[in-house]
């Protein structure tokens, strides 16, 4: 029997540990907290549109706008299609879930498909296997069904999924799909995780532990089993997930990992910084998913587009005896998504590449500007000095105005909008704090 073709999950540590996903794999991910699978899918989303392959995301616990502004810049992709199975299931049809379909008519984003009744198993089948068939001539499609759990409120019991299940996967796996399948741990029996971990090619458990999160691989089939049945410590930062062997010392340096960090520190998609290099974004996704690496030149020119030394990639940071003074000519721009271009410019006071307990950014908001979003996905204290202009601040019950001069200190709410009504550019030295 030939071998499967091995791919990228996203996650450099993932896959290593795992020995990566192949073609025809389902992967179960038992979520003990309910919201811990969410970034391994959002990674698993950005590496196979990296890979320039189709996905279809079916959802059975979100609305079609929840899920979209989850996905944020992932949504932008025409190999996206999004099965909808929260409107006429646990949205009950209403009303409020059905405009989104006349507010996003024309839409350039994902497609995004309503099942009509998705309470019956085969209507649910005959969607995503239609879906998967309108795919004319596609072959390594791959699919995220979030959740098992929704089927299962839905559906009203473990009978049902595990009939969908037993009869799905056997299917997806003859299809050569990759399928990652969500469930909250402590919502079903053990007789079904059992029952669901059998059929499947991999099992992870994601739980968390005296504050921290973990990861541990129940199953992994035709894969070396040394890593199996061991808890491996892990902590996320946006996309990022850092694995706590990562981090000790003697080890080999995760290439593939340090590149995605700097990568997203300049704001930077795989797909830019794979066209300012002269790669595929699949080349910068497999770099990153350590299943390759990028030859000297390539690496050369990934420095020069970060704005790093080649040093950089190997070491977390720079041992070279740092200045205390940076000129204001070595700034970095830095790209932010999700905002209208033009509306905003953003410097990096420090190199991309160096540590410190406070990140600071010098932001320029353009004249007669809203921005529809806060600058950072941020778990810390942030906070900023405004040296010129003013800026309207909107928070979810209240707006505030700060002048020139002004100090802005955010703890725990993020506002969510800024706003610059003034002829001028308004000008904010911003300090992220870790």
């Amino acid at each position: 029997m030939q071998p499967k073709l091995r791919v990228g999950s996203g996650v450099s540590q993932l896959d290593r540990l795992l020995g990566g996903l192949h073609i025809g794999d389902n992967v179960v991910w038992h979520d003990a907290a309910g919201s811990l699978a969410q970034v391994f899918c959002l990674n698993f989303v950005q590496a196979s549109q990296a890979q320039n392959r189709p996905l279809i995301y079916v959802s059975f616990d979100r609305s079609p706008k929840n899920l979209l502004d989850m996905l944020g810049p992932l949504a932008d992709s025409p190999q996206l299609t999004l099965l909808d199975c929260f409107t006429h299931g646990k949205g009950a049809g209403s009303a409020v879930f059905q405009r989104f379909y006349e507010r996003e008519r024309g839409h350039p984003r994902c497609r995004v498909v309503p099942v009509s009744q998705p309470g019956r198993v085969s209507a649910v089948m005959d969607a995503f296997y239609g879906a998967h068939a309108g795919l004319e001539g596609e072959d390594d499609v791959r699919f995220v069904f979030e959740s098992l759990t929704g089927m299962q409120e839905l559906w009203g019991g473990e009978e049902e999924i595990i009939k969908f299940y037993s009869h799905s996967c056997p299917r997806l796996y003859d299809l050569n799909t990759i399928a990652y399948w969500i469930m909250e741990k402590q919502a079903h029996s053990a007789r079904l995780r059992a029952q669901i971990n059998q059929i499947a090619q991999v099992a992870i458990e994601l739980s968390v532990r005296r504050g921290t999160t973990s990861l541990t691989i129940l199953k992994a089939e035709r894969r070396p089993s040394e890593a199996h049945h061991q808890p491996h410590a892990y902590w996320t930062k946006d996309l990022t997930v850092s694995f706590d062997e990562q981090h000790r010392g003697g080890g080999r340096w995760d290439l593939g990992l340090r590149l995605k960090e700097l990568r997203a520190k300049k704001g930077l998609s795989q797909t830019e910084l794979a066209k300012l290099v002269g790669v595929t974004p699949s080349t910068i996704s497999q770099v990153e998913s350590n299943l390759i690496y990028p030859s000297l030149p390539a690496l050369l020119k990934m420095a020069e587009v970060l704005s790093v030394e080649i040093s950089s990639f190997f070491q977390e940071e720079l041992e070279r005896e740092r200045g205390v003074v940076f000129p204001a000519a070595e700034a970095v721009e830095v790209k932010l998504t999700d905002l209208p271009p033009g509306s905003l410019t953003v410097h990096s006071l420090l190199p991309v590449d160096m540590k410190a307990k406070a990140e600071p950014y010098l932001m320029e908001v353009a004249a007669k500007q809203t921005l529809a979003s806060h600058f950072f996905v941020h778990k810390g204290e942030e906070m900023g000095y405004l040296l010129s202009g003013r800026l309207q601040i909107k928070f979810k019950h209240a707006t505030v105005t700060a002048r020139a001069g002004d100090l802005v200190y955010l703890t725990s709410e993020m506002p969510s909008a800024w706003i610059n009504p003034g002829r001028q550019p308004a000008r904010l030295l911003w300090f992220k704090i870790k």
